[in-house]
């Protein structure tokens, strides 16, 4: 891994792909194990998470399920601090196991959203799973269960994650430089 530059920025290696496949591979061993018996829904966050989301749906060993909510915040490299719902919900909540799946919780004020809303359907519980968080950049207190790494607070990139739609492709997480 070296660095890259994605528009006007450049960007250095921060985590390999080897070490994001262990952990989304230990993140879904722990689903599993936690959600033996159940058929959890995934409700993976787009855009950011689609990549996490497939990767760790194929390692969970259990039944589940998988759908799609989009929500946005971002402008560039930093959060407008307002969270819009794209993309809704269409399935049916009642009594199920969600699990959220993200790819980054920095403020955590999209989550907070996301459950609340959730919480209307009457759901028998919601889960939250993050590729990423930065524990030193959240705004409130959220049960964040299941967390593949823990970050600073800096901007990154790649495994989904985008500097303006850019390089969302890349199989290595990146970190302005």
């Amino acid at each position: 891994m070296k660095s890259i530059k994605i528009k006007d920025k450049e960007f250095v290696p921060m985590i390999s792909e080897a070490e994001i496949k262990e952990r989304v591979k230990a993140v879904a061993q722990q689903i599993s194990k936690d959600m033996e018996g159940k058929n959890p829904l995934l409700l993976a966050v787009l855009n950011g998470s689609f990549v996490f989301a497939a990767d760790l749906m194929r390692e969970i060993t259990i039944p589940c399920e998988i759908s799609f909510v989009k929500l946005a915040s971002y402008q560039g490299t930093t959060s407008t601090g307002k969270v819009k719902e794209v993309i809704g919900i269409n399935e049916d909540l009642s009594g199920r196991t969600i699990i959220i799946v993200e790819d980054i919780v920095e403020s955590g004020l999209t989550m907070k959203r996301m459950i609340e809303s959730i919480g209307t359907r009457n759901p028998e519980s919601v889960n939250i799973c993050t590729l990423l968080l930065k524990p030193d950049c959240l705004k409130t207190d959220l049960d964040i269960k299941y967390v593949a790494f823990s970050i600073p607070n800096d901007f990154i990139l790649g495994y989904g994650l985008d500097y303006d739609q850019q390089a969302r492709g890349l199989k290595d997480i990146y970190v302005l430089k």
